[in-house]
């Protein structure tokens, strides 16, 4: 499975578990991380079986050990952690509080996970996977200062450093040694020569994993002279420039923190301005815009697409149906339709549903079949939510008419 398709399925698995509420603290969340062995998680698990037999309500400590119970037994289905390590999530999900239905859910996640977890509350703890439950795009970290660098990648929630570089700075001159002027460009030259391997180790970290947007942190001055130094790719675009204590592992992290902001306002102005060009083709009926789950698919199949929107919230299914009249189409209902009601395009009635799928899926994967940039678009803008509500949440951008 691609990663763009996990981080799909993630995010449908957190929408799903959101709503999720116990009617106590019998909600278990368990986050093993990757390269963590399984026996820890499973003795720990144990422990804490051993300690629900004291939970005072009686319902609630039935639902808590039966759900301990049913990830103990499904850890025994695993040799190993999975790569990217491993999310659990068990307990009553009933809606009645005098049913109980104990299910278990479980994802490897497209990312690797970095927290060792055990929870019971009234929700799951979904945190940790909600940064990683989007398409999302990577960005460059450069920390730096006199001494040291470090470059890492951001992809949502997670940091991979892959560079560290440091320099020996000029050791104090004494009498009789070189002249001030000189002194002075031999101290310019290694900090020059300094600056343009931290630009080169961008380059062969960064720019060769095809990233571009970089956010540049660190202490004092040193991070705005390298950049007025310009040593590195002009193709880079530095969307801001951070403050952070140290440039090391934990300068990185403050700067992955300090950057959420910055990269949440640059996304929003990136929908923002492709949602407007889209509003403003149709208003103008240029003919180079495509809107709904019909005309965007029929547009798919001529090559004519520049860029594909899709809401985030798109929750449509895309249906292939046998109608009364012997024909099979492809039609494109809301999930909470009625089914008996839904009719084929020529007004037969639906006779056979012989294929199902999320919109939003069908519709990823043809673009990415087909080498078509799509954006993802979220519902937290004015423009977003209009998207959703107005143009059905799926829309394109086309190259000519």
């Amino acid at each position: 499975m691609s990663t763009a398709k996990q981080k799909r399925e993630l995010a449908k698995l957190i929408s799903g578990l959101k709503g999720v509420r116990g009617s106590g603290t019998e909600l278990i969340s368990v986050y093993i991380p990757a390269g963590y062995a399984l026996t820890e998680t499973s003795n720990r698990l144990k422990g804490e079986y051993g300690q629900a037999g004291n939970i005072k309500s009686k319902t609630t400590r039935n639902n808590v050990m039966a759900a301990l119970d049913k990830i103990i037994s499904y850890l025994k289905t695993f040799k190993q952690t999975p790569k990217n390590g491993l999310a659990i999530f068990a307990g009553n999900i009933s809606k009645d509080p005098g049913k109980e239905d104990i299910q278990l859910f479980s994802v490897e996640p497209p990312l690797a996970l970095q927290v060792n977890m055990y929870r019971c509350d009234s929700d799951f703890m979904l945190d940790p996977l909600i940064g990683q439950g989007r398409v999302k795009e990577k960005y460059g970290l450069v920390t730096v200062d006199g001494k040291d660098a470090t470059i890492a990648i951001l992809e949502g929630n997670v940091t991979k450093i892959v560079r560290r570089l440091t320099t020996t700075g000029p050791s104090k001159t004494t009498k009789g040694g070189s002249s001030a002027a000189r002194y002075q460009r031999y101290v310019e030259e290694l900090i020059e020569n300094y600056y343009k391997r931290i630009g080169q180790a961008m380059d062969e970290t960064l720019f060769s994993s095809d990233i571009r947007k970089v956010i540049v942190g660190g202490p004092g001055p040193v991070k705005d002279n390298f950049l007025k130094m310009k040593a590195f790719n002009y193709q880079f675009q530095i969307l801001a420039v951070l403050d952070t204590g140290y440039v090391d592992d934990y300068g990185i992290q403050e700067l992955a923190k300090k950057a959420v902001d910055v990269i949440a306002e640059e996304k929003a102005v990136k929908e923002k301005k492709l949602l407007e060009r889209l509003f403003a083709e149709i208003g103008k009926g240029s003919g180079l815009a495509v809107y709904g789950p019909k005309d965007t698919l029929a547009a798919m199949g001529t090559g004519k697409i520049e860029t594909l929107m899709l809401s985030e919230k798109l929750s449509s299914k895309h249906l292939k149906v046998r109608c009364a009249n012997g024909d099979e189409e492809e039609i494109v209902v809301d999930p909470d339709v009625d089914r008996k009601k839904i009719r084929c395009p020529l007004d037969h009635a639906v006779e056979e549903v012989l294929a199902e799928k999320d919109l939003f899926d069908e519709v990823y994967d043809r673009a990415e079949l087909k080498g078509i940039e799509v954006e993802t678009i979220s519902e937290e803008t004015t423009e977003g939510k209009q998207f959703l509500a107005g143009f059905k949440g799926i829309g394109a951008i086309l190259k000519y008419r």
